[in-house]
This record gives C-alpha cells, sequence and structure tokens, in this order.
C-alpha cells in the first residue's frame, strides 16, 4: 500500500488517528465519520485498522497488530471487518467514486 494511497489510519498504541491531507477535500462529516468508524474499531480490537486506496480505486480495510500482543483477536478484527463493510457499503462507495473521478484523473494525465 502506497502513502499517497492510505486515506486514513488509527493505531490503537499510539492513540493516533491519521487523515491524509491529500483528501482534504472531502467533506467534513465524511471526515468525522471516518474517524468514529476507525476509533470504534480500534477501540473495540485494538491494532492498526488503515483504510487505503487499491490503484484501481476499490477501498480496502487493512487490519495490522503488534506481533507480541496477545489481546488483538484475529477474528473478531475480521467479523468487524466485513461488518464495517456492510454498514458503510454505500460510503465507500461514494469514496471510491471519489478517487476515481478525481485522484485517478490525475494520475493518468500525469503520463
Amino acid at each position: 500500500m502506497k502513502e499517497e494511497n492510505v486515506l486514513c489510519a488509527t493505531n490503537a498504541y499510539k492513540e493516533l488517528y491519521y487523515f491524509n491531507k491529500r483528501f482534504g477535500k472531502l467533506p467534513e462529516n465524511v471526515k468525522k465519520e471516518l474517524q468514529i468508524a476507525l476509533v470504534s474499531f480500534t477501540t473495540e480490537v485494538g491494532g492498526v485498522v488503515t483504510l487505503y486506496f487499491e490503484e484501481d480505486g476499490t477501498l480496502m480495510i487493512n487490519t495490522d497488530h503488534e506481533e507480541n500482543d496477545f489481546l488483538y483477536d484475529d477474528i473478531s478484527a475480521g467479523l468487524l471487518t466485513r461488518r464495517l463493510q456492510r454498514e458503510k457499503e454505500e460510503l465507500f462507495e461514494q469514496l471510491e467514486l471519489f478517487y476515481r473521478t478525481f485522484y485517478m484523473k490525475d494520475e493518468t494525465d500525469k503520463d
């Protein structure tokens, strides 16, 4: 995953939320919704959660954890990932359209 394609991430270990300024054109309510969803995710499961765009514009969710984090539960993280995908399906589809429209166009213009 390329850093410039990361939309946002949250880290339970550092109690940190990151939003990529590259996507600053997004409305504030969308940014807030993403922050709430990701912080809630790491509060429940722990670890690190990242939303990022694949090269084709698909929005992906990546979860990770530190090697010695014995409280992190891979099964719960997987279930919560699928729940987040279901509950935010419409938002994620809109974000993919936003990315393909404004950012993939920019990438092809550079070639």
